[in-house]
């Protein structure tokens, strides 16, 4: 079977090799989607943490069980599934109190172990999900998706709430439209005047900012003075992580969905001024997998996924995904029609 690795920092290869054997319990799935996401970009690039090469890249997965045995979810061949793609122990500290979105010896698909960019995947049955009523392009945006249903569910949302999402892209793009649907008012801030566009006309965000403005005065004024009660990072980049703060109004939380390489660095007054509470986002669990499959009808899928290839021409694609102008959104890779 054929597949696609990432051998260094902007080398991809087409190679062969034979198909998995599962074990007990796993099934066989043959992928039909990969959705391309910031952290396949950043491993490319070279600047995602927690990675080693050579990696097959490929964590938000969709495809068909073409070999299962007995199984407690009564998954059978045929069947249509997505990927949960946290591979966690189920005995260390966080997973006993049921984060096993952070288990201390967690391996997710295409970062600590090889992921789906491979014609046919063994993973274990729990980890799949069977939807017989969304297309493979549908499922396969359940999971950055599921990211930020746990952003939110981190944040303890509350209807009403004003927030800020800073950065548009797909991990963004999901928290301000699952953050909407819990009535928050939503402000979206990026760079990339065509990606706050998208939101706007899109997604309808309540309001755009161009951080190239002076963003603080400009939320400032959205919210009469009062900042945002809840602030979400979804860009990964370190100076946009150190000021995110700056947004977020006195007794606020800060949620770091993005995840940078680097130290950073805070004014301890200025955020103990505040009583800020700083929280770490990390993947997704199954609440919040199912939150998303609940809501996936309110979720504008067909104008979200702006470029789609054959995998077969996913390597001379690539590249351009990494340039603004082409403004991506979620690129998809297809293994079949």
């Amino acid at each position: 079977m054929k597949y696609i690795v990432c051998e260094e920092p902007g080398i991809f290869l087409l190679n062969d090799k034979q198909k998995p054997e599962r074990a007990a319990d796993e099934a066989l799935i043959k992928i039909h989607r990969v959705g391309i996401c910031g952290t396949d970009l950043h491993a490319y690039a070279g600047n995602q943490a927690f990675f080693k090469y050579p990696r097959i890249l490929g964590h938000e997965l969709s495809g068909e069980i073409i070999d299962v045995g007995d199984n407690p979810q009564n998954l059978k061949n045929g069947d249509r599934v997505l990927v949960m793609p946290y591979v966690s122990c189920g005995d260390c500290v966080a997973c006993r109190q049921a984060k096993t979105n952070c288990c201390t010896n967690i391996e997710v698909l295409g970062v600590h172990t090889d992921g789906g960019m491979q014609e046919v995947l063994a993973i274990r049955t729990e980890l799949l999900i069977s939807s017989e009523n969304l297309s493979y392009d549908e499922m396969a945006l359940v999971e950055p998706l599921a990211i930020g249903a746990h952003a939110l569910r981190r944040a303890a949302l509350k209807a009403g709430e004003t927030i800020v999402v800073v950065g548009c892209g797909p991990i963004g793009i999901g928290i301000l439209k699952l953050a909407q649907l819990q009535g928050a008012h939503t402000i979206a801030l990026d760079v990339a005047e065509s990606r706050l566009e998208f939101v706007k006309e899109k997604i309808g965000v309540d309001h755009i900012v161009n951080v190239s403005q002076n963003a603080v005065a400009e939320v400032a004024k959205i919210t009469n003075g009062e900042l945002a009660t809840a602030v979400f990072d979804a860009t990964g980049n370190k100076r946009a992580l150190e000021s995110g703060v700056d947004y977020m109004a006195h007794g606020g939380r800060y949620i770091l969905v993005g995840l940078s390489k680097d130290d950073l660095l805070f004014n301890h007054p200025a955020i103990h001024a505040k009583e800020s509470s700083i929280l770490c986002s990390r993947n997704a669990t199954l609440e919040d997998f199912q939150l998303v499959l609940n809501n996936l009808k309110h979720f504008p899928s067909d104008v979200f996924i702006t470029h789609k290839v054959n995998f077969t021409e996913m390597i001379t694609h690539f590249d351009s995904w990494l340039s603004p102008e082409n403004k991506v959104i979620k690129a998809m890779v297809s293994f079949t029609d």
